[in-house]
């Protein structure tokens, strides 16, 4: 399969499984599953460097619930600068970090949170993906997720750093990467190669963490009823 009909295969799979009247852990796992359907090696590529990341336990060292968030000031989509402590004077956070636009678990990911915003509004909080990309591909991918809440831009995973969530993609990754048409330093205007962990965070208003999901297999994400279950708790 060429790189451009894999790249219209895994697209169509996208689009199937963000619109499965399902779980998002099964609108995942799905996707997960089509990638293995369509391209065995890349999957076979992924499953390693998740292997990897879980025995020296990536991420693990992130802020726990209970421990303060580290404030953080970001610039949205606009460029217009965005503060934690800012947020938190309006509730609670729920804070999301993505890998990108261009990553298709990602896109399921942000369509499903931006389907709970409204009753993540009511319950006083607010959602912010946070993503290493620049303001052009945090535009798009806000659009895509056809979302309201903002989506910041950590340059070079700064911030992502500071919670012991960044990783740098190793060269077997970074290869398969480039070959399925995603050189993500466009992306990031770097050529640095780091992405955050996946891993959201639902932040109280105390600016302590309430719940947390921080996985280094980027195919499972926090479930959107467990968002909402932190919320009303």
């Amino acid at each position: 399969m060429t790189t451009q009909s894999l790249a219209q295969a895994l697209e169509a799979a996208t689009q199937r499984c963000r619109q499965m009247d399902a779980p998002l852990t099964k609108r995942l796992n799905a996707l997960a599953n089509e990638v293995r359907h369509l391209d065995q090696s890349f999957a076979e590529v992924v499953d390693r460097m998740v292997n990897r990341l879980q025995q020296i336990e990536a991420g693990k060292s992130a802020p726990s619930v209970g421990d303060p968030m580290p404030l953080f000031v970001l610039p949205d989509e606009t460029g217009r600068l965005v503060g934690l402590a800012q947020l938190l004077e309006r509730g609670p956070v729920v804070m999301s970090f993505h890998r990108g636009h261009w990553c298709p678990y990602c896109r399921i990911s942000a369509h499903a949170l931006a389907g709970i915003e409204p009753e993540v509004r009511a319950a006083g909080a607010e959602i912010v993906l946070i993503t290493p990309e620049v303001q052009k591909f945090t535009s798009e991918f806000k659009s895509d997720a056809r979302a309201s809440f903002l989506v910041l831009t950590d340059l070079d995973s700064g911030y992502a750093l500071e919670l012991q969530l960044a990783i740098k993609i190793e060269d077997e990754k970074r290869l398969a990467m480039t070959r399925a048409g995603w050189d993500i330093s466009a992306f990031q205007d770097n050529e640095n190669w780091t992405l955050p962990i996946p891993a959201t965070f639902v932040v109280g208003s105390d600016g302590s963490v309430k719940a947390r999901f921080v996985d280094p297999d980027y195919r499972k994400r926090m479930d959107v009823d467990d968002i909402l279950g932190a919320l009303r708790t």
